[in-house]
């Protein structure tokens, strides 16, 4: 293994973390707050970097593109709860539907399935060329970092708020949110909104970065987000317990798996198996409690457990 290759290669990969910890934000307010699996995601990643990339090549400011992203991710968002609250469509077949009917709208939205823009012609907030050898407030990872902050900082403050208590509520306890007079239709809704804005937002930052939008580029995204809120849950779940700093552990989870994606490049692994790897992390580490609950608690812990499962 060169170490030198890796050293060089550690800030594009912590690059790429940061910006898929954006979505991993967006799928843990589904994932963990709503409890509820939202495919969407894998459609609307392509959404914000098609939408961003198209508004730019029309003459756009960037922070009006990727407003413009931010909102058809909301869009998306919006389009999966209208189909699982009222037209009773169970929540990952409504997440299917939405992205599937996305790669046809991405493909209008394009107009072909591939994108480029040209970081010399364009004044992107990122780019891969801005990852060295430029001022620090131009940095690409200072640029991520600060808008992580942000969304951070904005995100506690709202589930601070009645309407993001009730939201968190109804993940919670869905009959008793109802009991309690909050409209768990809307809330679902409004959290189905809000993951899929962050989504389209990252996506946005990942065209710029990469340098195009391709009809592809979402692909896979539900499962590297899963392995950045599992990861990140693993590592820093003992000492992160404030809300704002669970948010912070899925993003330095989405760095982790990067640098890890990153090592294992470095050591030969063939490129075409990445997502398999992806998809054996995230199931060990989803199978992980189920195991410890079932073969390693003691006797009277599954006891306790076996006795509480007959008198429910």
């Amino acid at each position: 293994m060169n170490i030198l290759n890796l050293l060089n290669a550690m800030p594009g990969a912590i690059a790429q973390g940061l910006i898929w910890g954006i979505t991993a934000i967006g799928i843990y307010l589904t994932f963990r707050i709503l409890d509820v699996a939202d495919l969407t995601v894998d459609g609307t990643m392509c959404t914000g970097g098609a939408v961003c990339i198209m508004m730019m090549l029309s003459g756009q400011n960037v922070f009006v593109a990727m407003l413009a992203a931010t909102l058809a991710g909301m869009l998306t968002g919006l389009v999966t709860g209208i189909f699982h609250t009222f037209m009773g469509i169970p929540a990952i077949l409504a997440g299917i539907l939405t992205q599937l009917s996305l790669y046809s709208i991405n493909l209008k939205i394009m107009g072909k399935a591939n994108q480029a823009i040209n970081v010399d012609k364009y004044n992107l907030l990122v780019s891969l060329r801005y990852i060295k050898n430029v001022p620090f407030l131009k940095n690409t990872l200072f640029v991520v970092a600060i808008c992580i902050i942000l969304l951070v900082l904005l995100l506690y403050w709202f589930f601070g708020t009645e309407v993001g208590c009730a939201l968190r509520a109804t993940g919670c306890n869905g009959n008793m949110s109802r009991a309690q007079g909050i409209n768990t239709n809307l809330t679902k809704v409004l959290g189905l909104m809000l993951s899929n804005g962050l989504v389209g937002l990252s996506g946005a930052l990942l065209s710029q970065y990469q340098g195009f939008a391709d009809i592809n580029m979402g692909r896979g995204a539900i499962v590297i987000g899963l392995a950045a809120v599992i990861i990140g849950e693993a590592v820093f779940g003992r000492i992160f317990h404030n809300f704002a700093l669970k948010l912070v552990s899925v993003s330095l989870g989405a760095i982790i798996y990067y640098i890890v994606i990153q090592l294992v490049l470095t050591l030969g692994f063939d490129a075409n198996l990445l997502k398999l790897l992806s998809a054996s992390v995230v199931a060990v580490f989803l199978a992980v409690p189920y195991w410890k609950g079932k073969y390693f608690a003691k006797p009277a812990a599954k006891k306790a457990n076996k006795e509480g499962a007959n008198n429910a």
